[in-house]
């Protein structure tokens, strides 16, 4: 009996599927972690921290294709920097920063809110498009984060009864859709290459963040806790989930890539209930509903000529 054989565009996709995936679940772990860093390391402490470590450790194995890649990095040196500070450093401040102000809980899941923004700015700036089911699934995913942000109590929206913590979520939405669709502009270099430029660009931009933290006498220096977690979140979610990411960009493109972060709230919302022991309430369920039946309707609906 004769299989129907694989075509390379749906070989393609599954291993899109299988790299995007194991970014969403340690990036889950991320939220996870930066929670368990209240208290025992400050937010900005620890993105330092966590990348000055990412970098020391991929520029250590990346000697070769640094040198091989290296007239591509100095014409391009403003953009990959760039991916590092915008979508490394600066996204980690503020969201461990909102980790300290809300639950882990709703951090993953209005990290569902990407997707939506991903599609917005690509279709504002390229005028990438999608059809009909794929804007149907976006919109089931925002209104899951709607749900999430407002406690469930989405007449809570018109009266901006949100806390800081939602809102520095809201800027750091925006700030990996950003990193996300300058993706299709990064030059032709081996991936070790984008990561250690990139996280070089990740500790520029926490050093003033660093320095102001210290002048304010804010800074936390990490306890034995603190230790563990820049270890955890400078391996895991820093190296192998970015470029597991960028992997799955450069196969699938960036609006089907995009809604796969909405997997962060299926893996951080177990992960906070199994380690945070944070409570589940009926309107996480309502969300969580919304954020699986989107994806799902979006990535089934996709046009069949895309990869």
């Amino acid at each position: 009996m004769s299989s129907t054989p694989v075509t390379p565009a749906a070989s393609a996709s599954l291993k899109a599927y299988g790299f995007l995936a194991t970014a969403g679940l340690l990036w889950a772990g991320n939220t996870v972690a930066g929670k368990m860093a209240v208290g025992h390391i400050d937010p900005v402490t620890l993105s330092t921290l966590r990348w000055l470590s990412a970098f020391c450790l991929i520029a250590a194995f990346s000697i070769k294709p640094l040198s091989r890649d290296w007239p591509k990095i100095r014409s391009h040196w403003p953009l990959l920097l760039g991916y590092g500070a915008a979508g490394f450093g600066l996204f980690n401040i503020v969201l461990y920063s909102a980790l300290s102000l809300t639950s882990a809980t709703n951090v993953v899941i209005e990290h569902a809110a990407m997707p939506a923004v991903i599609f917005a700015l690509n279709y504002a700036i390229f005028r990438a498009r999608a059809n009909l089911a794929q804007i149907a699934g976006f919109s089931l995913t925002l209104f899951g984060v709607l749900v999430t942000a407002s406690h469930g109590d989405l007449m809570s929206l018109i009266h901006l009864n949100l806390n800081r913590g939602d809102a520095l979520m809201g800027l750091c939405v925006l700030l990996y859709a950003g990193y996300t669709i300058a993706l299709r502009f990064k030059p032709d270099i081996h991936w070790q290459s984008l990561m250690a430029v990139s996280a070089l660009g990740a500790v520029l931009a926490c050093f003033p963040a660093l320095a102001l933290q210290g002048m304010a006498g804010k800074i936390i220096w990490p306890d034995a806790t603190g230790w563990a977690i820049v270890a955890y979140t400078a391996l895991l979610p820093a190296l192998v989930a970015q470029v597991a990411y960028v992997w799955g960009v450069e196969l699938i493109g960036a609006n089907r890539a995009g809604l796969f972060i909405n997997l962060i709230p299926i893996f951080g919302v177990g992960l906070s209930v199994l380690i945070l022991r944070e409570p589940l309430h009926g309107f996480h369920f309502v969300a969580l509903a919304l954020v699986c039946a989107g994806i799902a309707l979006a990535e089934l609906g996709r046009p069949k000529s895309t990869a």
